[in-house]
């Protein structure tokens, strides 16, 4: 800025510029001064680093105390609560000034001696400044720029990578810490604990944070330095921040998107094959790992050791993640990077997820299926010869070895030593295995997915809710069932005494234990068969009770019937 606040122009219209020799009569001393030809700089503090030497044609902004040789102040900017600032090298200040700040450093403290043919000479300043007076400042240096000056930029922490850098309308989220040139704190963002949240380039910004913060990476650190005429100016922020003050940003960027942004999918990793990829109504279950742009975790399903498990295309997920779970893999793993417009927008969540923040899910895809789904079979070995297939009501002995769709093992008869032994159609297993064991030959292998409707649906002990199950089954044995409806069926032809054989005691009625011990021996010398793969005394009990029509514990000839004559039981 080439313009000086008016406070600036009266203070060097009221302030005295130089601190006089004192002569005889002033000091009370007899013994003349010594004379000085050229000022005299005493450095009593020096920063460690100088950024940066005032040069003429700066503008300069410092504190003084003007005393003179005897020690008594004439002058002080720290009085009247304010720098002096000004122009270093236009002859706004006394020669022996404009000559001392030259090479300056920022919170350089000198005792500058200025001798008066350099101060205001053989004419003094009024009554504050005798003629010929030596004059002494105790200068601290607060702040140097030039009209020349623009954003300075300085990166002090480069991110191992950047796949994307600010740009004019990028909308980002970043901490800082302002300070003035001198180190002073004027505010920051940390304190609040809350980042600061902008857009970049559109003017919602000083200019010069504006310029500062263009090509910055997500994590990148980085010191902004700016002149007055790209910060607040002339008048300062009318708080912390004086008139004409360079403003120092230290800036971390932790967020980075534009309106414009959709998902981004990276690191993707395919399994093979991919038999089938994810649709509009699918239900999904996967992992992920969530963070912020800048790697702040915020949540995790395996901290959970829980799937997520949702319906995609539907709504039920925020509408990034929604767009992502379309088109994928069983076992495929991808990171989806989300902008805010398509997660929680300007509100966030609350404690974890900031307003306009980016998100970024390391997502592992379990599994999925559709409620329309069916058990998928895929025969891998068949005999060649197979004289029966399987059937309803058959018993059936077979091996399985059981998983979840990423390979998780669950279960397997392998482990046991021995079979699994089902009635088909009697609702013993799940209706996915039911569907994969029909029509099968002993000696064939089939591997069977099931989707969880069709298999355990929300979960079992060892199957987690809403899981794809795939078995790997080799049927080993099958006896032969009934025709459905039947529980006992006769080899041979009906006796035609059959009432009177049961009733062994020839008392007109068959007790339960002579039905029993009938139909035991027609099992056991093959007259008779039950239905196999159920507790043989159970379902000739059930059969006793069925002909016991009036519930008495004894059957009379009356009540006795056979299948044949009453489609109505499952006995004789």
């Amino acid at each position: 800025m080439n313009a000086v606040s008016d406070w600036a122009a009266r203070g060097r219209k009221t302030r005295a510029g130089a601190e006089p020799i004192h002569t005889g009569e002033e000091a009370g001393s007899a013994a003349p001064p010594v004379p000085l030809d050229d000022i005299i700089i005493e450095k009593t503090f020096e920063p460690e680093v100088c950024g940066r030497a005032v040069k003429v044609g700066d503008y300069v902004r410092y504190h003084y105390i003007g005393t003179f040789p005897d020690g008594k102040k004439f002058d002080s900017s720290y009085d009247r609560g304010s720098t002096y600032n000004v122009f270093v090298g236009k002859k706004q200040l006394i020669a022996g000034m404009d000559k001392a700040l030259v090479g300056m450093c920022v919170n350089q403290r000198s005792l500058v001696k200025i001798p008066p043919q350099l101060a205001y000479g053989k004419g003094g300043y009024g009554d504050i400044i005798p003629a010929d007076s030596i004059l002494h400042f105790d200068v601290l240096l607060l702040d140097v720029w030039n009209p020349e000056d623009g954003v300075q930029s300085t990166t002090y922490l480069t991110p191992p990578t950047c796949v994307r850098k600010v740009e004019v309308s990028d909308y980002v989220r970043y901490h800082y810490n302002g300070t003035l040139l001198d180190g002073t704190l004027f505010d920051s963002s940390h304190t609040r604990l809350r980042t600061y949240d902008t857009y970049v380039g559109i003017g919602w910004l000083i200019a010069g944070m504006d310029q500062g913060l263009l090509g910055m990476c997500v994590g990148e650190r980085r010191i902004i330095t700016m002149p007055p005429s790209l910060g607040y100016g002339e008048n300062g922020d009318g708080s912390d921040i004086p008139g004409q003050a360079s403003l120092v940003f230290d800036v971390v960027l932790l967020d980075l998107h534009n309106p414009r942004d959709s998902i981004a999918v990276t690191n993707q990793v395919l399994p093979e094959p991919c038999p089938r990829k994810s649709a509009t109504g699918d239900f999904v279950r996967y992992h992920y790992n969530g963070s912020l742009l800048d790697g702040t975790f915020f949540d995790s399903s395996y901290s959970r050791n829980h799937t997520y498990d949702t319906y995609v295309g539907k709504g039920y997920v925020i509408a990034g993640m929604d767009e992502a779970l379309i088109g994928v893999c069983m076992g495929e793993r991808l990171t989806i990077t989300i902008p805010p417009h398509l997660a929680y927008g300007e509100e966030g969540t609350g404690s974890k997820i900031p307003g306009s923040a980016v998100l970024v899910f390391d997502v592992h895809i379990i599994d999925f299926h559709n409620p329309s789904d069916t058990t998928v079979m895929t025969v891998i070995h068949k005999p060649e010869e197979c004289e029966k297939i399987t059937k309803n009501g058959d018993f059936v002995k077979y091996h399985y070895n059981a998983s979840l769709m990423d390979g998780s093992h669950i279960d397997s008869t392998h482990n046991y030593g021995k079979t699994y032994n089902i009635v088909l159609g009697a609702n013993q297993v799940v209706p996915g295995m039911e569907e994969g064991l029909k029509d099968m030959c002993v000696g064939e292998k089939r591997h069977l997915v099931i989707p969880p409707h069709l298999g355990y649906g929300e979960g079992a002990d060892e199957v987690p809710g809403s899981a794809v199950l795939v078995f790997d089954v080799e049927l080993v044995e099958v006896e032969e069932g009934l025709p459905e409806g039947y529980m006992f069926i006769w080899n041979d032809d009906v006796s035609p005494d059959l009432f009177t054989e049961m009733d062994v005691d020839l008392d007109q009625q068959v007790e339960a234990s002579e039905f029993t011990n009938y139909i035991m021996r027609q099992v056991t010398e093959g007259r008779g068969r039950l239905a196999p793969g159920f507790d043989p005394y159970r379902i000739i009990d059930n059969m006793f009770s069925n002909q016991d029509r009036n519930g008495d514990g004894k059957i009379t000839e009356s009540e006795f019937r056979l299948k044949a004559d009453e489609a109505t039981h499952d006995e004789l």
